[in-house]
């Protein structure tokens, strides 16, 4: 009897589970209609709106909602670098908003992102409009952002974190060789650190030069922007970061002007008030999500420019619950080849923002980059970081637009296979193998490779970087040769990439853009911003089911997601890569 009410009650269970996500999938449904209908009201601002932009969370090219964020409050606040840009350029043009306040915070992003809107900023304030800025506590990357304002202002107990850049790299091989794994490696580039995290347990002496190069290159970049917008020195600056004042006295950054003033929130709105010309007792503000809904009417164009985003590591599609990161996959190949048909689109953008990955993939957009370069011209325009294999896909393009601070290049390939015979014999396990051919069981990681596998798998890495090089070669109009003396895996920033000849010009996507029309022969011209997800039934199962998964397992794991998911993501890469050295440690 027990047994039999045990089966009832896991029964009941079951079908109640499963109603109720048949319920939020119907829910997400409707969200997704909703969505794609476009039905959000767009917003009109009355006379003397201020914009306020919250300085905190990811900035990304763009951003994919999650529409059950809310319901667990699980997602970090996300920001569109699309929009953004897009609502700062409308404010300086819409009379009814009569200026910025910046509210810093914690803000990740890289330093290409930062420059992209402190450079839209600085056109706003060309309108005569103000910028304010109030923050409890500034991190580096906001503080950076917000150094364009007339005025900045502190907490009277909060920090100004200015410490300086740095990067960490973990090495795992100490690990290894307690639980007896070994990791064979087979690259080729001086400077192809990634690899090391397996071998060693510190950093070579090439590619600690080659971050502390192009480190300093970004600092030297930051600090004399903000040495420009607050009228000191970059001396200050530094001496700032050296003297540890980011956790001394607040008053210490007002001496050496970093900000203007020590202010209570309350203060500052009551500031804004007057300068807005508002005549009510609460400051009326416009945040992101109303000012993204004003609509500005089309120009009828015939002829357009296409911008395509290309975002994240490139590989094949994880569809696991602890993967909501945008990937580059063989989907943006399809992309390419509708934007080569659009008789519309005269010209192309790629934007692209990777540090690179699978070599097989990079190859499969490389090509097609080359295809629809002989329809029409093709630009790229690099975000925070273009390298290896966000190199290997950009180097086809008629022109290649860099930030001074992006990170480009990286030219190399590496292969990894590790062997586990020691951890196997660590805990008993045997394995025993029949076969063939005397390479059939080639890439078992039961044993130690043999020499001759080792060598052939060499002369296949070898042959990757042949064909990288030869790529770079070719669409730079430069010789192999030369593309070796600066590839080798190094990593170069844009400026020490246009020094090379591996870009063609400093600039934003609005460059870009300009130099994709000029290359069309185009004077007047729309901009169509490509999204590769149009259909509705697709979307919902694609992405908007990724999403319940993971904001369900989220909310289930809580503070064991995070635990989790990096395990699931560290896991030991096997196969040929084109991919940076290191991981990317926003500001």
């Amino acid at each position: 009897m027990k047994q039999f009410f045990k089966m009832v009650f896991a029964s009941a269970l079951g079908i109640f589970l499963a109603g109720g996500f048949l319920i939020l999938l119907s829910f997400s449904f409707l969200i997704g209609m909703v969505n794609s209908l476009g039905s959000t009201p767009e917003y009109v601002p009355k006379t003397n709106i201020v914009f306020k932009i919250p300085v905190t969370g990811v900035i990304s090219e763009t951003v994919q909602e999650n529409p059950f964020a809310a319901l667990t409050g699980t997602d970090e606040y996300r920001i569109s670098l699309h929009d953004l840009l897009r609502s700062i350029r409308l404010a300086k043009e819409n009379p009814n908003i009569s200026g910025i306040y910046l509210e810093g915070g914690i803000l990740s992003a890289g330093t290409a992102h930062i420059d992209a809107v402190r450079e839209a900023l600085l056109d706003f304030k060309e309108s005569g409009k103000f910028i304010v800025v109030y923050a409890g506590t500034f991190t580096q990357g906001s503080y950076y952002l917000c150094s364009v304002a007339d005025q900045i202002y502190l907490n009277p107990q909060g920090n100004l974190l200015i410490t300086g850049l740095m990067s960490e790299t973990t090495f795992y091989k100490g690990l290894m060789d307690k639980v007896g794994v070994q990791m064979n490696v087979f690259k080729v580039g001086t400077h192809k650190g990634f690899p090391e995290k397996y071998t060693r347990t510190d950093l070579s002496n090439e590619n600690r030069e080659q971050i502390s190069s192009y480190q300093q290159g970004i600092w030297t970049n930051i600090t004399q922007n903000i040495s420009q917008s607050r009228n000191i020195s970059p001396e200050v600056i530094n001496q700032f970061a050296d003297q540890g004042l980011a956790f001394g006295r607040p008053e210490e950054a007002v001496e050496m002007g970093l900000v203007d003033d020590l202010k209570y929130r309350t203060e500052v709105e009551d500031l804004l008030l007057l300068l807005s010309g508002q005549s009510g007792k609460k400051l009326e503000t416009a945040g992101l999500n109303k000012m993204k809904t004003i609509r500005v009417k089309p120009t009828v164009q015939s002829n357009h420019i296409a911008v395509i985003y290309a975002e994240g590591e490139i590989k094949p599609d994880d569809t696991s619950i602890y993967s909501s990161e945008q990937v580059i996959s063989e989907k943006l190949v399809r992309e390419l080849v509708k934007l080569k048909n659009d008789e519309k689109v005269k010209a192309v953008v790629m934007r692209v923002n990777s540090p690179g990955g699978s070599a097989y993939i990079s190859d499969q957009i490389w090509h097609e980059m080359m295809e629809l370069k002989q329809v029409k011209p093709v630009v790229v325009s690099m975000g925070n970081v273009a390298a290896s294999g966000g190199y290997y896909i950009s180097c086809a393009a008629d022109k290649i637009i860099a930030e001074p601070t992006t990170l480009t290049g990286s030219i190399g390939i590496f292969g990894l296979f590790p062997n586990i015979a020691g951890l196997m014999d660590k805990i008993g396990v045997t394995t025993d193998i029949v076969k063939t051919n005397r390479f059939g069981d080639f890439g078992d990681i039961s044993r130690p490779m043999r020499e001759d596998e080792k060598m052939i798998f060499q002369q296949f890495v070898d042959r990757g970087y042949e064909t990288f090089i030869t790529r770079c070669a070719d669409g730079r109009g430069m010789t192999k040769e030369e593309i070796d003396q600066v590839a080798q895996g190094r990593v170069w920033t844009g400026e020490q990439a246009l020094e090379r000849g591996l870009i063609d010009q400093l600039g934003n996507l609005n460059t870009a853009v300009e130099v994709a029309a000029e290359l069309a022969d185009l004077q007047e011209y729309g901009i169509t911003y490509v999204d590769s997800s149009k259909d509705l039934l697709k979307e919902l199962l694609e992405k908007r089911l990724s999403g319940i998964k993971t904001t369900l397992v989220k909310e289930a794991l809580g503070s064991e997601y995070d635990l989790i998911r990096s395990i699931h993501t560290k896991e030991v890469e096997m196969g040929l890569f084109c991919r940076l050295p290191f991981d990317i440690t926003p500001l």
